[in-house]
C-alpha cells in the first residue's frame, strides 16, 4: 500500500500522538507499504522552532523506513486561543496543499485527530486525489475544547461541529482509540460497521523494565534510596496536575517519598511557581525526555501517577501513558475515572482513585510505598496483562489489516 499519513505531531517532538503516529507508521513501513507522514516542523508544545527548522517552508527526508515530509506552521510559545487558531490551520492550510500536490499515486489517506483541522487536510487531500479516507479519533473534539475552556466562542463551536460531523460523514473508515469514542461516534449516528476500534498500547519491546537503567536515573537524580513517585507527559490544562502538587504539599514530611514530573507544556510555568510558592523540596521537575530514554526513567520509578481533570468527558480516555508505565513493570495510580478505571482493574496493575482528589493521591501512594512487594507484584501482572492486550504491534497489525482490506475493496475486481 502507499498511504499518505497526516499528523500535525510527530517525533522529535515528545507525546502520545508523536509517539503512536511514529509506530504505526514504522511498523507499516517495515512490513513493505509506503508511508508518507506530512507533519510540521518541530516546535510542539513549546512553541519554539529549533534553528535548524527556521526559514525553511518544508523539509522531506527518510525515518526508518518512513518517507516524513516537514512544514512550517504558525508556532508561537503564547498559547491563547488566536494563536491556536493561527497554528492549527496554518498546518491545515500547507498540509492540505501539500498532499493534495505530492507527486506519486497513493492508496488512501489517513488522518489522526486532533487537532481537528488534520481532518480538513487528510479530507481535501483524499477528495482530489479520490481515493479513501480514514479519520482517526484519539479525542472527541471540539467537546474536549469547550469542557477545559480552550474553545468558548459559539460562533466556533458551531463551526467545529459543521467540520467535526462533515469528517466523520465522508470518511470512509472512523479509527477510535477508545470504547467510549466508539460508542459516542455510534450513538451520534455513524453505522457500527464504519467505526473500527484501535485502542492506545505500548511498545513492548522498547518499555520494558531496565535495571540498570533504574540504577543510572536515580542516582543522577540523586535519590537513589527513596520511594519515586513519577508522572511523566505533557503538563497541560487536562492533566490537573496541581493536584499532584497538593498531594506532594500533604507529604512534605515523609522524607522517604520524592515526586519526579518529566515533561513540558502549557502549564509547566504555572506548575513551577506553584511549586515554589509551596517551597516543595520533595519535587523535582525535568524537561522533556525522548521516547528512546523513557523506558529507564520509568523503570527508576516505584510507581507512575496517571491524571486527568474531573470532567464527564474524560470517562471515555485511556491514557497511553499508563500502558507504558505497565509495560516497564511499573504500578501506576490513576487518577482517571470510566474506562481506564476499568482498564486497570482487569490489569491489576495499580489503585484507582477519584480524579482530582489530593488526599486520596497521598493515601495511595503511601499504601504503595508501605506495601513495595505488592506494589511489585502489580506492574508485573501489569506488564503481562499489556503484552497480551495492549501491545502497540499487534495494533499496528490489526491498522494494517483494516488499510489492507479497504484498499483490496476500493480496487476494481
Amino acid at each position: 500500500m502507499r498511504i499518505l499519513y497526516f499528523s500535525q505531531y510527530f517525533p522529535p517532538e515528545v507525546g502520545a500522538t508523536q509517539t503512536r503516529a511514529h509506530e504505526m507508521s514504522r511498523f507499516l513501513a517495515a512490513q513493505g507499504h509506503h508511508v508518507t507522514i506530512v507533519t510540521e516542523v518541530p516546535n510542539h508544545p513549546s512553541g519554539i522552532i529549533p534553528p535548524g527548522y527556521k526559514g525553511k517552508i518544508f523539509e522531506r527526508r527518510q525515518e526508518n523506513g518512513v518517507d516524513v515530509l516537514r512544514l512550517w506552521v504558525w508556532a508561537s510559545p503564547e498559547k491563547n486561543f488566536k494563536s491556536r487558531m493561527r497554528f492549527y490551520l496554518s498546518y491545515a492550510g500547507m498540509a492540505g496543499l501539500a498532499g493534495s500536490l505530492l507527486p506519486g499515486r497513493y492508496d488512501l489517506v489517513y488522518a489522526t485527530s486532533p487537532p481537528l483541522f488534520v481532518g480538513a487536510a487528510g479530507l481535501l487531500a483524499a477528495a482530489v486525489r479520490r481515493i479513501p479516507f480514514v479519520f482517526e479519533v484519539r479525542d472527541l473534539w471540539p467537546d474536549s475544547a469547550v469542557a477545559l475552556g480552550e474553545l468558548n466562542s459559539s460562533r466556533a463551536i458551531a463551526a467545529a461541529e459543521k467540520l467535526e460531523a462533515l469528517l466523520y460523514s465522508r470518511a470512509t473508515r472512523v479509527v477510535a482509540v477508545t470504547r467510549g469514542i466508539e460508542s459516542q461516534l455510534v450513538e451520534r449516528g455513524l453505522p457500527s460497521s464504519k467505526v473500527k476500534f484501535i485502542p492506545n498500547g505500548a511498545n513492548t519491546d522498547l518499555f520494558t523494565f531496565s535495571e540498570a537503567g533504574r540504577r543510572e536515573v536515580r542516582h543522577t537524580l540523586g535519590i537513589d534510596d527513596k520511594f519515586i513517585v513519577m508522572y511523566a507527559g505533557i503538563h497541560g490544562i487536562a492533566q490537573g496536575l496541581e493536584t499532584v502538587l497538593e498531594a506532594a504539599d500533604r507529604m512534605r514530611d515523609q522524607p522517604d517519598i520524592a515526586f519526579v514530573f518529566i515533561g513540558e507544556g502549557p502549564k509547566k510555568a504555572d506548575l513551577l511557581v506553584m511549586k515554589e510558592e509551596l517551597r516543595l523540596g520533595n519535587v523535582t521537575m525535568l524537561p522533556e525526555v525522548a521516547a528512546r530514554s523513557m523506558p529507564a526513567y520509568l523503570s527508576a520509578a516505584d510507581c507512575t501517577i496517571v491524571p486527568l481533570r474531573n470532567e464527564p468527558l474524560f470517562r471515555g480516555a485511556l491514557p497511553s501513558k499508563m500502558f507504558e508505565a505497565w509495560a516497564c513493570s511499573r504500578p501506576v495510580i490513576l487518577s482517571v475515572a470510566g474506562e481506564a478505571a476499568g482498564v486497570l482493574q482487569a490489569a491489576g496493575g495499580g489503585l484507582a482513585i477519584d480524579p482530582e482528589d489530593a488526599v486520596q493521591m497521598a493515601d495511595a501512594i503511601l499504601h504503595l510505598a508501605d506495601n513495595r512487594a505488592a506494589a511489585d507484584e502489580m506492574g508485573r501482572r501489569a506488564r503481562a496483562f499489556v503484552v497480551d492486550y495492549y501491545s502497540r504491534q499487534e495494533q499496528a497489525r490489526t491498522l494494517e489489516a483494516t488499510l489492507d482490506s479497504m484498499v483490496r475493496g476500493a480496487q476494481p475486481g
